[in-house]
């Protein structure tokens, strides 16, 4: 049983998002919404994750940050997506590259 670790990129007042780590290694990324009477959470992990594996990591993220955030809450809804990750796109990122390439207009 790997040991899942949490950690926080952003939090508003009603959720968070958090990348999920195991054994040192990025495996994927859970966003938790919380609501009046449930929380909604989407998962998002590799396409190779196993029923019991994905059942596990479920089970942390109820017991490890819902639980500790909305106890009393009446269903937690989780929305799993598995496939690979394409990249990470942003704004900021984008005109930094644009900033190093010279002239040609694409990034390298």
């Amino acid at each position: 049983m790997p040991r899942y670790h949490f950690e926080r990129e952003a939090r508003t007042p009603q959720s968070e998002v958090f990348v999920v780590t195991a054994d040192e290694k990025e495996i994927g990324r859970v966003d938790v919404h919380y609501g009046e009477d449930a929380v909604h959470a989407t998962l998002c992990i590799p396409d190779d994750f196993s029923e019991d594996a994905l059942q596990e990591l479920i089970s942390e993220v109820d017991e490890r940050l819902v639980m500790s955030v909305q106890p009393f809450r009446e269903d937690f809804v989780v929305t799993v997506w598995m496939g690979r990750q394409a990249g990470v796109y942003s704004e900021d990122y984008e005109e930094d590259l644009e900033d190093e390439v010279e002239g040609n207009g694409h990034f390298e």
